[in-house]
């Protein structure tokens, strides 16, 4: 059932259940990344850091996992948690910075995960292959608007695409895990040259480091139940589809990258293409092993795509809702899918599906560009959890509303403190990725926030509101900084996509 709301827009009845929860978290998390993983890590990385730099990445991933858990529970009024927690935690301009970045992660790492698809493709249908650019940048935008026709016919028909392309994809990867251990894995080349330092990819800590931006964009999507908690069911429901996917990707992450260490070395590993997880296969089983993973890849690519399409518009969506955006933008059809939201995002997709092919853009560039921009919300987030934790509330700002009102239960103080260290290893870690992050992307990940004060500013000024206060002005001048050094960069020539 669908009611009309007072902005103009319909509020859809909550149909989402856990089931579906878990499989959009596993859906939009197990994507292209877990199929590069091998090649990934292998380049930069020996055994030993491998083991390391997940022990690093389970902690801090696990941490702002339940950096969500705890929010769903402690502010079950809050919607749309990335964007949601970092509204009412630090203030309206950075609730929309934090929504603006997650929806232009989503839109650039769905033109990978399609350029990977028909990359993929390409090797057994050879029109598809790199070799052709632009039948490959015409059938991602066909993909592209076919996935929109899907979602746009509502919530319903797409989380059941969801749950099914879930379910199909997880059979190869559970082939391989079963394959490699009982078949291929030789404890002998696992433990051979185990800190790597027989190569040229740096000291256990530069290994380490190395590998973070990857181990992140594979757990890119574990926040999807919070970002859809509108549909759901009820928070409780959020909280433990948040924990039961996290837990269930980190099995498959771990069991996979340290499986391929077993079946061919580290610098095998690095020269393997982007569809290394079929690769290593090939060597333990043969060709068939090959074929049987890049099939799974095919299907897990178009899987996170539909679940990719259905989470990057909610931000949009809700922002419109709360009218820090034009509220039109928030329309939501009859058949309770926000296609305006759903429609601007096709549309840009498209955009930068041209500007990629033109500038021959790698897919290992379009990962580093939209992890960078993924990590905004998981620090603010996290920030928000720490400030309950210590102070009961996010700071006070104007412009909230009362959807946004910042009750919440009473919690106890043993309680309290264990959401206090959640919050601050969650920030920790996500402070920490920012560092080991090639600067460059940081840069253009501020280049990509600032054109979003554009729709801010004039929408505040439409409404005659304060655009913004002492806290969010120091915000905008180090977003305008860093924007305007990469933009130099990128003119002078010292940094490229």
């Amino acid at each position: 059932m669908h009611n009309q709301t007072e902005t103009g827009t319909v509020a859809t009845s909550q149909t989402v259940s856990m089931r579906t929860l878990i499989a959009l978290i596993i859906g939009s998390t197990v994507g292209a990344g877990i199929f590069s993983l091998p090649q990934n890590i292998g380049s930069v990385a020996g055994p030993g850091a491998m083991l390391i730099g997940w022990i690093i990445a389970g902690i801090g991933m696990l941490s702002v996992a339940f950096v969500f858990h705890v929010l769903a529970r402690r502010k079950p009024n809050l919607d749309s948690g990335v964007y949601a927690y970092a509204r009412v935690g630090l203030g309206d301009f950075v609730g929309f910075s934090s929504a603006w970045g997650y929806w232009l992660g989503s839109v650039i790492a769905q033109v990978g995960y399609a350029t990977l698809f028909f990359s993929t493709l390409g090797h057994y249908v050879p029109i598809f292959s790199g070799d052709h650019p632009i039948v490959l940048a015409i059938a991602v935008s066909l993909l592209t608007w076919l996935v929109f026709a899907v979602v746009a016919r509502g919530v319903t028909q797409a989380a059941f695409l969801t749950t099914l392309t879930t379910v199909v994809k997880i059979l190869p990867l559970l082939c391989f895990i079963i394959l490699v251990t009982f078949l291929g894995f030789s404890w002998d080349k696992f433990t051979l040259d185990f800190w790597a330092t027989n190569g040229d990819i740096g000291s256990v800590f530069d290994q380490v480091r190395g590998i973070m931006v990857y181990t992140v964009w594979v757990f890119i999507g574990v926040e999807g139940a919070s970002v859809y908690s509108r549909q759901a069911r009820s928070r409780n429901d959020v909280s433990r589809a948040t924990v039961i996917g996290f837990i269930t990707v980190l099995l498959l992450l771990v069991s996979i990258s340290s499986l391929s260490y077993g079946v061919l070395t580290q610098a095998e590993l690095a020269a393997l293409p982007d569809n290394s997880m079929a690769s290593v296969l090939e060597a333990v089983v043969g060709p068939w092993g090959a074929a049987l993973i890049s099939a799974g890849l095919c299907l897990s690519v178009l899987g996170a795509y539909v679940s990719w399409q259905m989470l990057c518009a909610e931000p949009l969506a809700m922002m419109a809702m709360d009218g820090l955006i034009p509220r039109k933008i928030g329309a939501i059809n009859s058949r309770g899918a926000a296609w305006m939201a759903q429609l601007i995002s096709t549309i840009v997709i498209q955009l930068f599906i041209v500007v990629f092919f033109l500038n021959e853009t790698t897919y290992v560039s379009m990962v580093q560009l939209a992890t960078n921009l993924y990590l905004v919300p998981y620090l603010f987030s996290a920030i928000y959890l720490v400030l309950l934790a210590t102070r009961g509330k996010g700071l006070t700002h104007p412009h909230a509303g009362t959807r946004f009102d910042d009750s919440g239960p009473e919690i106890p103080t043993a309680e309290n403190r264990k959401h206090l260290i959640i919050g601050v290893v969650a920030m920790v870690y996500s402070i920490w990725l920012f560092y080991a992050a090639d600067p460059q992307y940081v840069l253009f990940g501020a280049m990509a926030l600032l054109p979003g004060l554009i729709p801010y500013v004039w929408t505040r000024l439409y409404r005659k509101e304060q655009v913004f206060n002492t806290f969010e002005w120091g915000v905008v001048i180090v977003l305008v900084i860093a924007a305007g050094a990469g933009a130099i960069g990128l003119i002078n020539g010292t940094l490229s996509l």
